[in-house]
């Protein structure tokens, strides 16, 4: 899977078919999670997220991970374009089911549009990992697309992304032919759904899933 010939019109092609529906739903949940120390993007992609992480959390780390060497340099230049510094950013070109992460590091994870590209099987393995590299606390932030349950709205969910899975696949050699739901491995991986918010006929969702421990029930029972 490569989005280098994407990568310098992703970000004018987002805006042509999507317009910002697909950015807000990146940035839902941004003004109410905890302060993080540590943030991983995983498939960052053309950088609108790393963009807005940088802004509002100028002295977290942040680790970026692609496996486009295109889609980092127009995260770069996001960043340039934005006059933001890249201090504090760390770019690594890696394959997500290759990448080998440290554990317990990072208290945020976020995967914007990036875990709808993978098999079901390679979905599990990169979960598994990316969890392993959170700490007891973290968030994991997600904005990706659904198949609603019922009527008109299924059948429009399953047009679009039938059309967009199509594309890719030509494109980019996307591993997934189909959208694989997330939930059940995140659960599986000590995460529970905090907040979600739809939108777009069900099309587009926001999730805020969160790990509960004992510190932080006793914070939420305080």
């Amino acid at each position: 899977m490569s989005f280098d010939r994407l990568a310098p019109y992703y970000r004018w092609m987002e805006l042509i078919l999507a317009g910002g529906k697909m950015h807000r739903c990146r940035t839902a949940f941004l003004g109410q999670i905890q302060k993080p120390k540590n943030i991983l993007l995983l498939g960052e992609g053309h950088g609108r997220s790393l963009v807005e992480f940088r802004r509002r959390f100028a002295d977290a780390q942040i680790t970026c991970v692609d496996a486009s060497a295109g889609m980092l340099a127009q995260s770069r230049q996001q960043l340039t374009r934005s006059n933001l510094e890249a201090n504090h950013v760390e770019f690594i070109n890696a394959d997500a089911l290759n990448w080998v992460p440290a554990p317990h590091h990072y208290d945020l994870v976020v995967t914007n549009f990036f875990l709808d590209c993978f098999r079901s099987d390679q979905l599990k393995a990169i979960i598994s990992k990316v969890a392993a590299s959170a700490t007891p606390d973290a968030s994991w932030l997600l904005a990706d697309f659904q198949i609603p349950d019922e009527g008109l709205r299924l059948i429009r969910s399953r047009l679009i992304l039938w059309m967009l899975y199509s594309f890719f696949r030509a494109t980019t050699r996307l591993p997934a032919h189909k959208l694989t739901k997330p939930d059940s491995l995140l659960e599986e991986a000590g995460y529970t759904l905090h907040r979600r918010v739809e939108s777009e006929w069900g099309l587009l969702h926001s999730d805020w899933w969160r790990r509960i421990n004992s510190t932080t029930l006793c914070d939420q029972i305080i």
